[in-house]
């Protein structure tokens, strides 16, 4: 069972569909009249981008691009490589970034770079974890689920080496399970 690799529950799954339905509401209300792309970084958001899809009330359209971050599979540089770019022309667009966690938000930063460069209408992240304690650049965070200590989580989309993504909860593995810490 994977549940048993799990030292702590942090986010329950009544939790974030709860919190899932209340950024639906929001975002609903917020792009009212509009229709904006939801673009989602591969793999982790996956299953954020998935509920929250289901739980807003307009049109939008999803996109989605898979990014490469240098660095190991703990910690992140901030340098980045696409593996795979928007299959849609952003320009003029409202445009919703959403991802899974944001950490020291060096790889988000170099994203809203990179996109704010195609001049889109708009653009705004939704996250689901939050981990200000972790934070390095300033960022314009416009729906966010939790704010999470500074643990390494899986579940709900988020991995450790591929694993655990499948977790319908956000939790915190068992010391003795993870390497290179």
């Amino acid at each position: 069972m994977l549940s048993n690799d799990i030292q702590e529950i942090l986010v329950s799954t009544d939790q974030i569909q709860r919190r899932v339905k209340e950024l639906g509401e929001a975002i609903s209300r917020d792009y009212r009249d509009k229709e904006p792309i939801l673009i989602s970084i591969l793999k982790g958001a996956v299953f954020f981008l998935a509920d929250l899809a289901r739980a807003i009330s307009i049109h939008i359209s999803l996109d989605f691009m898979a990014i490469s971050s240098y660095g190991d599979s703990q910690k992140t540089s901030g340098v980045v490589r696409i593996l795979k770019d928007l299959d849609e022309t952003i320009t003029g667009r409202e445009i919703l970034i959403v991802e899974d966690i944001i950490d020291t938000g060096l790889t988000l930063r170099y994203l809203l770079n990179n996109l704010e460069a195609r001049k889109p209408a708009s653009l705004k992240i939704c996250t689901l974890l939050d981990k200000p304690f972790r934070r390095i650049v300033k960022l314009p965070i416009a729906y966010q689920g939790f704010e999470i200590p500074d643990k390494f989580v899986v579940g709900y989309g988020l991995d450790y080496k591929q694993r655990y993504r499948n977790l319908p909860f956000i939790g915190v593995l068992k010391p003795e399970l993870l390497e290179d810490r």
